[in-house]
């Protein structure tokens, strides 16, 4: 998919107008006093002779420029370049924020993507300025930011929590990068709210607008009792993480900014748990871009009035999603909650609670007989006890199986760091997979902004209540005129349909 890039001018001009929505796309160095800044920063313009832009921190970095103490470049959202964009370099960053460099290096990372290290990091110093390491060091540094201004974590363990290998380690960088110590850094922020002893309370950055009671309600309409709890401002969950389960809770206080909550077994799961939390709410994205781009088709225009910046919903994880979609398939929403309820009641594993803060009740099962906190099934248990626990047409419940058995032995590679293409085409080679469920896989693990489902039966019924051809082949061939903000349009599509029904035309099992 190509990406548009800026030019010198253009971005000139958005730095000149301190332009909040460039921040997190690219940053810009000033030769004159050796910092970089976000777009929006309020100091001073400088002369265009004076600055270089670069796509990433780390490139900024990697040329000696240190980050602004005044506008903290590495405190805005990620930059939507990275779903929008498919290519190496793209997938890359997905995985880095995945924590990929930290759990396997960048010999990992080079054979996910396919690359041997060396080339791999040619490629990536060619296309964004830094190399692997670099990029995952910016990363890190990032995230003790964030932990060292959003928690009261000790020094120590923030510095393993980020991905440091020592606490004079993540101290040499945080002073290269930042020019303060994590003393002086941490001195800076402002006073935390009141949280339980042990959480990690931080805030979320994204772009506004934020259609967050959106989300919120797409959350509660599929929250799996045990697994998941969902109000109108707030979702939250169990998620199995390398170092042991984690919960996190994402919730909009009364300012209406986004606040995320977490505990962890291990330290060394947090970012994870923050990159997942973001995905899930798609807080990476340009609302304004999609908003303006979707409001440019009269059709389009009432819905997106009625809803500006609607998001694309994550997911949690790349091998439940997988699961999820397939159970869900050719029925309704609500039928689909009953059975993967009764999935995680039977096959998931129950944890415990140690602070009754995260459920609102005890460890054992909740109130009218509702599962108690667990995780939801590992591939190994559906691949060898599904068939016990599913219900449905034999051939569905095989492809299920079938599926987790593939993700767990390997056969099958599904990941935030996949190539689009590939990832589908590698879906729709298993059997029980159409292109609903490849293309809906596609949508929420990697982020893909341009997917469409002409298929879908609340698509269409959205489509026909906004004055949209409802035939699939017309309404593909009118959709490809707000490429590449397909999953967007699917996505209002979705909130237009008089009947809130999510179940699909395709036979995806024949």
């Amino acid at each position: 998919m190509s990406f548009p890039v800026m030019s010198f001018d253009e971005r000139y001009r958005a730095i000149d107008a301190r332009d909040t929505r460039f921040d997190g796309q690219f940053v810009t160095a000033v030769r004159s006093t050796g910092i970089y800044c976000r777009p929006s920063c309020p100091a001073r313009t400088p002369k265009p002779q004076n600055v270089t832009f670069y796509p990433t921190s780390a490139a900024a970095h990697e040329a000696g420029y240190r980050a602004c103490k005044r506008c903290l470049p590495e405190a805005a959202p990620g930059s939507p370049a990275w779903n929008l964009r498919g290519d190496a370099a793209a997938r890359a960053m997905r995985l880095i924020a995945d924590g990929v460099v930290e759990r396997e290096g960048v010999s990992g990372l080079a054979a996910r993507l396919g690359y041997s290290s060396r080339h791999l990091n040619r490629l990536l110093t060619a296309e964004l300025g830094a190399g692997p390491l670099a990029l995952a060091r910016a990363h890190r540094a990032h995230n003790a930011r964030m932990l060292l201004v959003g928690t009261d974590l000790p020094v120590s363990e923030i510095a393993f929590s980020s991905g440091f290998a020592s606490i004079r380690q993540a101290g040499d960088t945080i002073r290269e990068v930042f020019g303060l110590s994590p003393s002086e850094l941490r001195a800076r922020r402002r006073m935390l709210p009141a949280s339980d002893p042990g959480a990690i309370d931080l805030l979320l950055a994204h772009r506004e607008p934020l259609d967050a009671s959106g989300v919120f309600a797409w959350m509660a309409a599929r929250a799996l009792p045990g697994v998941e709890t969902a109000t109108a401002t707030s979702f939250s969950r169990y998620l199995r993480m390398p170092g042991g389960p984690a919960w996190f809770e994402v919730r909009q206080d009364s300012s209406s900014a986004l606040r995320l909550r977490a505990r962890v077994t291990h330290l060394g799961d947090l970012a994870r748990v923050v990159a997942t939390a973001r995905r899930l709410f798609d807080l990476d994205a340009d609302p304004v871009a999609v908003d303006a781009a979707l409001a440019t088709h009269p059709a389009l225009s009432p819905l997106v009035a009625r809803t500006p910046g609607i998001r694309v919903p994550g997911a949690a994880d790349p091998h439940e999603m997988l699961i999820r979609a397939m159970v869900g398939q050719q029925i309704t929403v609500a039928a689909a909650r009953t059975a993967l309820t009764a999935l995680a009641r039977e096959l998931g594993e129950a944890i415990e609670v140690t602070a009754a803060s995260e459920t609102g009740e005890g460890d054992g099962p909740g109130p009218n007989g509702e599962p108690g906190p667990r995780l939801f099934p590992t591939m190994a248990a559906i691949a060898e006890h599904g068939a016990d626990a599913l219900r449905g047409p034999a051939a569905r419940i095989r492809a299920i199986t079938g599926a987790a058995a593939s993700l767990l032995d390997g056969t099958l590679s599904l990941t935030v760091g996949d190539d689009g293409p590939a990832q589908r085409a590698a879906l729709l080679a298993m059997p029980g997979i159409g292109p609903w469920t490849a293309d809906y896989v596609r949508m929420r693990v990697l982020g893909d902004p341009d997917v469409f489902l002409p298929g879908d039966v609340a698509v269409r019924a959205g489509a026909a209540a906004s004055g949209l051809p409802d035939d699939p082949r017309a309404l593909t061939a009118w959709s490809e005129r707000v490429a590449p903000w397909r999953s967007y349009l699917t996505a209002h599509l979705w909130r237009a349909a008089p009947v809130r029904t999510a179940k699909t035309s395709s036979k995806e099992l024949s």
